[in-house]
């Protein structure tokens, strides 16, 4: 297949920081993507900050471009990973493998390892976190929360256009928590491996957040104070979430295949512990 020869590979436009972590003979392809590099450009004006520099297809799911002959190259983004987080992204050089390595997300056969660095220390060292959340989207955007007795953490849900609250769409959410450093002097951080049952949308981030463990960084769900105040000794704001492995089966070609990628972890998460 020309699509996943060696010169396919060598050519792609990568972004600035984006690796090659992995690849298979079918074209499955595994990519580290630094923080601050959106998976895929919204816009054309996206492109130079993207994990490749090419023009994206949002109905295809797709990155399309010419090589110097003119002809068209394409690779299928199997899943994305918030432009503040970083690790590892799959992709794959078909288009059938793509949909097929998707239905396997969808049927929850991918397993995904995250670590986070947290503000506080988890009471246990190992937990199944199991919760209802509310997703909204407003103005392109997703925002998140983890439903409580009283309801959604947010009382400001979008508008219809009869001018009332949109309700949330709600959604379950599992994840298991597993301590795996934690230092004990101020600020109190822990270094936590997460991963996820479901796929949803900012999960991880509430869910820290809701048990009093806010991932260091975290803009949208965090401590706003205590970001700040770590931000002003470490300088640096990025976010602490890595995806540090994804691993899963598939069927291609008649035969079971095994793909596996690691990314290892930023040296800037043990700098702080």
């Amino acid at each position: 297949m020309n699509a996943v020869t060696e010169s396919f590979w060598g050519a792609l436009p990568l972004g600035r920081g984006v690796a090659v972590l992995h690849r298979d003979a079918n074209g499955v392809a595994a990519l580290a993507k630094p923080a601050g590099v959106l998976s895929h450009p919204n816009t054309t004006e996206d492109e130079p900050r993207s994990l490749l520099t090419a023009r994206y297809a949002v109905d295809g799911e797709f990155f399309e471009w010419p090589d110097a002959s003119g002809a068209l190259h394409r690779l299928w983004l199997l899943n994305r990973l918030d432009s503040a987080t970083s690790g590892v992204i799959l992709a794959a050089a078909d288009g059938a493998l793509a949909a097929e390595i998707r239905a396997q997300f969808k049927r929850k056969q991918v397993r995904k390892i995250y670590h986070a660095l947290v503000f506080g220390a988890p009471r246990a060292p190992l937990e199944m976190w199991r919760d209802l959340l509310a997703v909204e989207k407003r103005g392109g955007q997703i925002r998140t929360a983890a439903k409580t007795g009283g309801g959604a953490l947010r009382p400001d849900r979008p508008r219809d256009l009869s001018g009332h609250k949109a309700p949330p769409t709600m959604v379950p959410a599992e994840s298991r928590m597993t301590v795996v450093r934690v230092k004990r002097t101020e600020p109190r951080l822990a270094l936590i491996k997460l991963e996820p049952r479901t796929g949803r949308s900012h999960q991880l981030r509430v869910q820290c957040a809701k048990r009093g463990l806010p991932i260091v960084g975290d803009q949208t769900y965090g401590d706003f104070r205590a970001n700040r105040e770590f931000a002003k000794g470490a300088e640096t704001k990025r976010l602490f979430l890595h995806s540090v492995e994804t691993s899963f089966d598939y069927e291609w070609g008649g035969r079971s295949h095994r793909f596996a990628a690691k990314a290892p972890l930023p040296d800037e998460f043990e700098k702080f512990l």
